[in-house]
């Protein structure tokens, strides 16, 4: 069955409340929230918190007093993630011109006026590819797939009481239990900080001559001890989960030490980086240097080859779904010759066609306006401004296509603001605006506006997918997308002017980590210190993997990430590997048809056997997911509003490891508990 036919919990023809005044408010209460707590999680460790689950469990909690139905929390959830992912759209690339120097603060009408213009290009595009990237792919959307299963778990009651319910049903116990020992788990390592939540490992191999005298050769490993990373990894499946941990192979494996080897490791010179060297090392200063080394040579170097990579990757994905893509613009096109008229059935009515492409292309005039006040270049700002809106469908598309791989939580939004900004800044070079810093002013606040818009794309695609799952209707979760980018927009520039004046952007307190590489990108275009060979090396890579046929963005994404990072959703994937591999064993087939997940998410009556296996899978890590954003989010207060909680300042390691390990025994038992215990009770 393609996902076209799909049936969803709710079904088309069944009308529920769905865009109501509480939900709506809900909605923008927690774009608010959770918004203004990723601004400052973002600028002070360079990450933000995907907020599609979160959103969705606080959104139950808020809505269940008042007797919400599914299709309200989900419109409480979309409202809510629109301000996390808004927050990462701006964070990552607003603090950059105070650090250019082009600003002396964060102003707050430009920042307010360049993130609701960008959140808003971003669900207005995603109109038209909304069938192309969800029904005419098979994309895993683990995070759409995830939170289906928390809300039909927790608030699908009243369309379930209508089915009659059969017996092996898969109990919501799991959920909560994801949701209870991710929880306790983040919190002992972010907020007690007992346990360490990253291990990070270095090893010298001995002394090796490359010709330009003897150099030492050294190995790094690490992982990040993270439930929902390991959830992510056995949602997404064995293969994809591969595919990334190959890049993270290639970078960190193959390449960082190599380089090491001829140039040796660079070593922390400033106070901030001699801390994060003996944070890295939990205290122990050598040890750390070396890590710190190697993060700088993936940072200065290995991160551009995935850039590269990133870029030649997404272009081919954009030419892969060419087909899916025309598709699309010709169902708009129809749209628009038929007045816009609606679709053929509930779950399958978007915004109006017309109004979104009259309103994308109104969108060139402000954005063209605050390009031309903030920088005096009118005649660029006018021409940049409408490549902008046009390069927000590029970047919108390549975010949306990596967000259903991945998920928006390991969607490396940062990574398609680099290409963006390569591309920028090469466009203003041939305009001869070398070493200008109103260029460099320009390129960072287009690259502001398409980042906004790639970001809550992903976000946008995750809730769609979820919505299409449960049976929400497509145009009102887009009108809540709208209404959370317009609640959260004002906020988060108060939140980050507030917390510039509070710690100073760019200071030790306040690092903001992505927004120095938009700095160091513009400046090394427009003032030709650009490391192109390794941009061009991950070009290069890109082609090759294309001519033997094998995925290029899952590559390129486990480049550019950190190794911590890819290792736990390998890991998650190997689990998976072993649950099907003991499905097939029983049952003969585990049936990894994607569609079937979606099937398996919403399921709540008739589970066969090996469908219940999965199905408690699915739920067990959407809690893991669940717990572990949601637990991030409360520190995440906690460190805005000053309370320090830490046992340690380096707390240990093996803790850590040895818990880990018993979550990924968890993950593995759990669904395939009802096997062995049938087994054991025929051998007594």
């Amino acid at each position: 069955m393609s996902r076209e036919d799909f049936q969803s919990f709710v079904p088309a023809s069944k009308t529920l409340p769905e865009l109501t005044l509480k939900a709506v408010l809900v909605g923008a209460v927690l774009a608010v929230i959770l918004g203004a707590a990723n601004a400052y999680l973002g600028l002070y460790a360079g990450m933000t918190v995907s907020a599609v689950i979160p959103g969705a469990v606080m959104a139950f909690a808020f809505l269940r007093p008042l007797k919400g139905t599914i299709l309200e929390v989900n419109i409480g959830m979309m409202g809510a993630a629109s301000g996390e992912a808004l927050a990462a759209g701006v964070i990552f690339t607003i603090p950059a011109l105070v650090l250019l120097g082009m600003w002396t603060e964060i102003h707050y009408v430009e920042t307010t006026l360049v993130a609701m213009l960008g959140g808003i290009l971003g669900v207005l595009w995603m109109v038209p590819l909304r069938r192309a990237l969800i029904l005419k792919t098979d994309l895993p959307f683990p995070e759409g797939v995830a939170v289906a299963a928390v809300l039909t778990t927790t608030v699908g009651g009243e369309v379930a009481s209508e089915r009659k319910k059969a017996e092996g049903g898969v109990s919501g116990i799991w959920l909560v239990v994801g949701v209870l020992v991710a929880g306790v788990f983040k919190f002992c390592q972010v907020g007690l900080k007992i346990f360490g939540g990253a291990i990070h490992g270095i090893a010298n191999i001995g002394k090796f001559n490359i010709g330009s005298g003897e150099g030492t050769g050294i190995f790094y490993g690490g992982v990040a001890t993270s439930p929902a990373l390991l959830g992510v990894g056995w949602i997404i499946g064995p293969k994809i989960s591969s595919f990334v941990f190959v890049g993270g192979l290639i970078g960190w494996v193959i390449l960082a030490p190599l380089i090491a080897l001829a140039t040796g490791l660079p070593t922390p010179t400033s106070p901030n980086d001699v801390t994060d060297a003996l944070a890295l090392g939990f205290g122990n200063a050598n040890v750390g240097n070396q890590i710190w080394g190697f993060f700088a040579i993936w940072g200065n170097y290995i991160r551009y080859i995935g850039v590269g990579a990133m870029v030649v990757g997404g272009l081919y994905t954009i030419f892969r779904l060419r087909s899916n893509l025309a598709s699309g613009i010709r169902e708009a096109v129809a749209g628009i010759r038929s007045g816009g008229g609606s679709a053929k059935k509930r779950t399958d009515q978007d915004l109006n066609i017309k109004f979104v492409f009259l309103m994308i292309g109104l969108l060139t005039i402000p954005i063209f306006l605050i390009y031309a006040w903030i920088s005096s270049l009118w005649a660029v700002s006018a021409v940049m401004a409408v490549f902008a809106v046009l390069f927000a469908f590029v970047a919108s598309a390549i975010a949306g296509y990596m967000a259903g791989l991945l998920g928006s939580s390991n969607n490396p939004i940062s990574g398609v603001t680099v290409s963006v900004l390569l591309i920028t800044s090469l466009i203003l070079l041939g305009f001869g605006l070398s070493g200008n810093i109103h260029a460099e002013g320009v390129a960072i606040l287009i690259a502001a506006v398409i980042c906004c818009a790639a970001a809550i794309s992903g976000d946008v695609l995750q809730s769609l997918t979820c919505g299409q799952m449960i049976g929400a209707t497509p145009r009102n979760q887009q009108i809540a997308e709208i209404i959370g980018v317009m609640a959260a927009a004002p906020v988060l520039a108060l939140v980050i002017q507030a917390l510039d004046k509070a710690y100073r952007i760019g200071s030790t307190n306040l690092p903001a980590p992505q927004a120095f590489l938009m700095k160091g990108i513009v400046q090394g275009v427009l003032g030709g210190q650009m490391v192109w060979p390794f941009v061009i090396a991950g070009a290069v890579l890109a082609f090759v993997l294309i001519l033997v046929n094998l995925p290029v963005l899952p590559v390129a994404i486990g480049i550019y990430l950190p190794f911590t990072l890819t290792t736990p959703i390998f890991l998650g994937g190997i689990v998976r590997y072993l649950t099907d591999r003991a499905i097939t064993k029983k049952y003969g087939s585990a049936e990894e048809e994607q569609i079937s997940e979606w099937e398996l998410a919403i399921k709540q009556t008739d589970v066969k056997p090996k469908e219940k296996i999965i199905r408690t899978g699915l739920l067990l890590t959407a809690g893991f997911i669940a717990g572990e954003a949601l637990m991030g989010v409360a520190v995440a207060f906690l460190i805005v509003f000053g309370l320090n909680l830490a046992v340690f300042d380096f707390p240990p390691i093996w803790p850590s490891i040895a818990v880990f390990g018993f979550i990924m025994a968890l993950l593995w038992y759990i669904p395939l508990r009802q096997i062995y215990v049938h087994d054991a009770e025929k051998k007594k």
